[in-house]
């Protein structure tokens, strides 16, 4: 049984990292799934889904400045070829894009439907994140990367790899 992975977070910076270092921890597990590589980011507003993701963007090399689909409920980057054959932990990681996607305003999962949302997570080449599954998850595959992230008082943010 894997044993799940906790970190405390003081600040973006230390966020940023526990972000490389879960990212990189999921890319040597063995994705058996047959379609996209789906992490499922869980907190409160606020709590920093959207700073995870610009950190696993960032460490792909990703150019295009990463902001919240909250709005548009969809934003689509390309991940540049060097990250697809570079060195580490990013060696052959085969994505093409990265699908980053908010749930929080949505009413229920036939909207994510609309968007393409079956044929972006059946595609291999597809890395897809998404904020507040909780709200969609009849349509979140068995296989998600679950990650939760919860405030402390004193300002810290708790991140959990499940």
């Amino acid at each position: 049984m894997k044993k799940n992975m906790v970190k405390v977070s003081k600040n973006t910076k230390e966020t940023t990292e526990i972000a490389r270092i879960f990212f990189d921890k999921i890319l040597k597990e063995k994705n058996k799934s047959k379609g996209a590589l789906v992490i499922a980011l869980s907190g409160d507003l606020g709590a920093g889904k959207t700073l995870f993701t610009q950190a696993v963007a960032k460490h792909l090399g990703i150019k295009h400045h990463v902001t919240s689909p909250t709005f548009v409920i969809m934003k689509k980057y390309p991940v540049p070829e060097q990250a697809r054959y570079g060195a580490g932990p990013l060696k052959n990681i085969n994505y093409k894009f990265l699908f980053h996607f908010d749930a929080y305003r949505l009413e229920n999962y036939k909207e994510l439907m609309h968007l393409g949302w079956e044929e972006i997570i059946k595609n291999k080449e597809n890395l897809v994140f998404i904020e507040w599954p909780e709200n969609v998850k009849k349509v979140i595959p068995l296989d998600a990367k679950f990650i939760y992230i919860s405030h402390k008082e004193n300002g810290q943010r708790i991140l959990e790899l499940k």
